[in-house]
């Protein structure tokens, strides 16, 4: 897992956007709003989860190549977000966060500024900081920093708490989930499995809470999780 160096810088850009963009406290997190601030737009006509011939001649190369293997696409050039139009509204919204987060952190343009916005360009793990440096920026700007800390504090530990929550900011149930876990104050853990099959699930990702981590330490789970040892997984 990459470890951002940039945490603080991140979340301090974000809550001036949040703020000047007036959309601190608004909930759900008002999305398209912070993504007209910043002077970017959403395209409506091109799904980044289709290729049509007739989009080769209207569309730059760095888009092309991307298109139909990523949720979402930033052309700086052009200013403009495409994409995944099969997503959730609730997956849309962090993608097109995600994608703000590539524009608006300094160093990410200046980097790109010298590419000339060729991210294959990149090498590994500079670009695996970058993704990881949106998603951070994502996150904490559709969580609204310390409004989400706050919120699972007055609810009680299950999953209808993340359920209501994921309302209340516009998320997903998914990243909502992970974000409380991470976040919250009890001892708690979250497993990601993928769909089970005749033989049990595949470990996707797992997270814990910190009080979790210092009373239990790091979990130890198999990437296969088989429905005798462990039989939750039906």
């Amino acid at each position: 897992m990459c470890v951002i160096q940039s945490i603080k810088d991140i979340e301090k850009i974000s809550l001036e956007i949040l703020k000047d963009s007036k959309s601190l406290d608004i909930f759900p997190t008002p999305i398209d709003k912070i993504v007209s601030y910043v002077n970017l737009t959403v395209s409506s006509n091109v799904d980044t989860s289709q290729i049509h011939e007739g989009y080769k001649s209207k569309y730059p190369d760095v888009l092309l190549r991307a298109l139909g293997k990523v949720r979402g696409l930033l052309v700086r050039k052009e200013k403009k977000v495409y994409l995944d139009l099969n997503q959730l509204d609730s997956r849309k919204n962090f993608v097109k966060l995600h994608e703000v987060g590539h524009d608006v952190l300094p160093w990410q343009q200046k980097c790109f500024d010298v590419l000339d916005d060729d991210d294959e360009s990149l090498n590994f793990d500079t670009h695996e900081e970058f993704e990881a440096e949106a998603n951070f920026f994502a996150s904490v700007t559709l969580f609204q920093h310390d409004r989400f800390t706050s919120a699972i504090n007055k609810y009680p530990l299950d999953i209808d708490t993340s359920i209501q929550l994921s309302t209340l900011f516009g998320a997903s149930i998914h990243a909502t989930l992970r974000r409380y876990v991470e976040y919250s104050n009890n001892r708690c853990a979250l497993l990601v499995l993928e769909k089970p099959s005749r033989c049990g699930a595949l470990l996707r990702n797992k997270f814990q809470s910190p009080s979790f981590t210092n009373t239990f330490g790091k979990m130890g789970i198999p990437n296969v999780l088989d429905y005798f040892a462990w039989p939750f997984v039906l």
